[in-house]
């Protein structure tokens, strides 16, 4: 945990938005993987973290709007408990680490809200995520958990959104040490592929750097020699001379704090001409993009500036042609960047995306329907304090290919034939976290390996 200062200050500001009311903050519970004692790792809701800053399971906490002050509802450990998880510290203990001093039981939560409810005091939430939580909040409120996505509090949402998505001196800390500690698990990762290798070697390896320093993967490692499928989780292939490597993985602090890196690299020692050529203009454009970072910056427009670079790459290849404008306007990219070129990073990987994007990712304004541009996560206008990944790719995916030369889509645009000759090649990606600085842009923790040269050398080509 941070000091206790941090989570006071974080709720004092919170609160002061509200004139009145219970602001509403329902840890997380375990999730039994297939029976009551056998659970997936504990992670706690990240807003929940945010504001409180305890890591433990069955907890809610409550603000109330009007005094300021913060209650944590939990029950204190039996002696069943002890037996199996020793003899922790007491809740109220815990809770003076994150500067409350109000615990009650848990059985108390439902007589709080209710009186607040029941003086007509409005009682705020956000949108739940998981099933516990809808059950949790369909009893304090009455309504069916179906009803409860849309009736969160909007205004509690921007809330905590402005707020969580300028980053604090402590946090940025803590990010750079999970970009820190994700580089070294590329690194390791670079260098041990080896053809007659299975893709679950890797994944194992850069698991055990995560845990080793002490946290724990922010997401589920991509670790493939098919690149071409974007998040691809499967790992039973193994590894051939001549293939391409994509490895996708971040650490997660001890605190909850994410890093998020991408890197391809070549199975056999050195890239061919064919892979370079790719590779290399994909790391031109990942350059563009770093390059257009900023305040006041729309990533809509990072996103299409790395777009274009990629599009007159391939446009010289004879896979593209046309004006690459009016290409871009109508989307003919997306044949090959069929996502979005990043995303905010923080106690999430995918900052705040329980949220919802359209708060996060782009102020509140309508996202875009097109294909390709509907899965860019982060359009709206950069800020100071920001943290986001710049990854964009170039993706090879044959289904597309043929789905898009049926139909003539885009055919103004994209040479098929030609387009056709790269079926195989797979995809590319490399990826970074950047911090948004008043000047521009400030890359999180060391740099990763990302030139031929430094890829290479690695290979021991």
């Amino acid at each position: 945990m941070f000091p206790a200062s941090v989570y006071e200050n974080r709720r004092k500001a919170l609160a002061s938005q509200f004139e009145n009311g219970l602001l509403l903050f329902p840890g997380n519970v375990e999730s039994p993987m297939n029976f009551a004692d056998n659970c997936h790792p504990f992670r706690q809701d990240s807003t929940f973290l945010y504001y409180f800053g305890l890591d433990q399971p069955d907890l809610v906490a409550v603000i109330d709007c009007e005094s300021g002050t913060a209650t944590i509802f939990g029950d204190e450990l039996t002696i069943d408990h002890i037996v199996w998880m020793g003899d922790l510290p007491t809740l109220v203990e815990r809770a003076e680490g994150a500067g409350i001093a109000d615990t009650r039981p848990a059985a108390g939560l439902a007589g709080v809200v209710g009186k607040v409810a029941g003086a007509g005091g409005k009682v705020r939430y956000l949108p739940p995520y998981r099933a516990e939580t809808s059950l949790l909040l369909s009893e304090l409120t009455g309504l069916a958990p179906s009803a409860l996505k849309g009736s969160a509090d909007e205004e509690f949402i921007w809330a905590v959104v402005n707020q969580r998505s300028i980053k604090s001196e402590e946090e940025i800390t803590e990010l750079d040490e999970a970009v820190a500690i994700s580089v070294e698990m590329h690194d390791a990762g670079i260098r041990m592929a080896r053809p007659g290798m299975r893709e679950a070697e890797i994944a194992a390896e850069v698991t055990r750097i995560a845990l080793a320093r002490g946290g724990r993967l922010s997401f589920p490692v991509i670790a493939t020699i098919h690149g071409e499928i974007l998040h691809n989780h499967d790992y039973g292939h193994t590894l051939s001379e001549g293939d391409l490597f994509l490895l996708d993985t971040g650490a997660e602090t001890a605190r909850g704090y994410a890093g998020d890196l991408s890197s391809t690299f070549p199975v056999s020692e050195s890239f061919t001409d064919r892979q370079k050529t790719i590779y290399e203009l994909q790391v031109l454009a990942q350059q563009t993009a770093v390059e257009a970072l900023g305040p006041g910056v729309p990533f809509r427009d990072v996103h299409f500036a790395a777009s274009a670079v990629i599009f007159d790459g391939l446009k010289d290849l004879g896979i593209m042609k046309g004006d690459t404008a009016e290409a871009l306007e109508a989307g003919a990219h997306a044949m090959v960047l069929p996502c979005g070129t990043g995303h905010m990073m923080g106690l999430d990987v995918h900052d705040m995306e329980n949220l919802g994007e359209v708060y996060v990712g782009y102020g509140g304004k309508p996202k875009s329907t097109q294909f390709g541009l509907k899965s860019l996560r982060l359009a709206r206008e950069l800020e100071t304090g920001f943290v986001v990944t710049v990854e964009p790719g170039i993706y090879f995916v044959p289904q597309l290919m043929d789905l898009w030369k049926a139909q003539k889509h885009c055919e103004e645009f994209i040479n098929f034939d030609e387009l056709d000759k790269w079926r195989d090649f797979g995809g590319v990606r490399n990826e970074e976290d950047y911090l948004v600085t008043s000047d521009g842009a400030r890359r999180l923790g060391p740099a990763k390996p990302m030139s031929v040269a430094e890829i290479e050398e690695r290979r021991g080509g």
